[in-house]
């Protein structure tokens, strides 16, 4: 079904008639697919779940364009980003005619439907804007963190969701609720692996996000945990390049607080939820790639 999603999104891009443009798009890593797997496994395989499935990743794919010269990342899924190697110009006029063409097409879909995901649009670039905005100081606030992993992230994978239900004459609020979930024990999981994986997994150095000023969900935890003298050696160490002792200190901390387990349970508690709704629906797929949410090592 996949392979179908590859196709239009190449058929929408050739008919750009930009030859640079394909040739950009094509050194992109495809990743998982997420978004497009929940639509076609809720919507079924046809061609309105196709369409809407390979305009979802575009946006998604144009997203992580930004979002790489956002953060100056220069590898993306074990890669060198677009960024890295044509520069930042480049990778941002990318994004925008993947957001462009995403919404053309989006227009001629179902009005509610381009509602639902233009909506979410607009939450995804207000997550990106309090991301960068909370990684100047250090964030203690867990539901200041997870409104904004909801809207970077969760939004995204809820509006697919959400639409593929409406497009498939399903109930809106099981697979939105679903979507939402899936989304934030996504990122909960993300943000962990940023500090339990070594650097080869991850594609990028371990400990990055709190490097760059992120304090996700591990270091709010953390930081609760550690005495009065400990939280001002992680709050010194927020956005710095961290030494090979420091970094040792913080994974230890993390080790004997037990913040791996709190963040997996946090991200569990999530997928539970979205597994107890699918399992009303019969929905086997979506139970298996709920379940692979919280067991993936990168």
């Amino acid at each position: 079904m996949l392979n179908a999603v590859e196709r239009k999104i190449e058929q929408y891009i050739i008919s750009l008639e930009h030859p640079e443009i394909l040739a950009l798009y094509r050194k992109l890593p495809a990743g998982k697919r997420l978004r497009a797997k929940l639509i076609l496994y809720i919507a079924g395989n046809n061609i309105s779940s196709i369409m809407l499935a390979s305009i979802v990743e575009m946006i998604h794919a144009a997203s992580l364009l930004h979002d790489d010269v956002i953060d100056d990342a220069l590898t993306r899924r074990n890669k060198p980003s677009l960024n890295a190697i044509y520069g930042n110009k480049l990778a941002i006029m990318l994004g925008d005619v993947l957001y462009s063409k995403g919404f053309n097409e989006l227009s001629k879909l179902d009005a509610k439907i381009a509602q639902i995901v233009s909506d979410a649009v607009i939450k995804l670039s207000i997550g990106e804007l309090d991301d960068v905005g909370m990684s100047k100081t250090f964030n203690t606030d867990k539901e200041q963190y997870i409104k904004m992993i909801y809207g970077k992230t969760a939004s995204l994978i809820e509006a697919s969701a959400c639409s593929a239900a409406l497009l498939a004459g399903k109930s809106q609020e099981k697979y939105r609720i679903y979507g939402k979930n899936l989304g934030l024990a996504f990122q909960m999981i993300d943000d962990l692996l940023d500090v339990t994986s070594d650097s080869q997994t991850l594609g990028k150095p371990a400990l990055h996000d709190f490097e760059e000023g992120k304090t996700t969900l591990p270091y709010i935890y953390l930081y609760d945990a550690l005495s009065d003298q400990e939280k001002e050696r992680l709050r010194s160490l927020h956005g710095k390049i961290l030494s090979k002792i420091d970094s040792a200190w913080v994974q230890e901390q993390m080790k004997a607080h037990n913040i791996p387990q709190k963040c997996y349970a946090q991200a569990a508690l999530l997928i539970e939820e979205a597994i107890t709704l699918m399992q009303t629906e019969g929905e086997t797929k979506l139970l298996s790639i709920a379940k692979e949410m919280i067991d993936r090592k990168f």
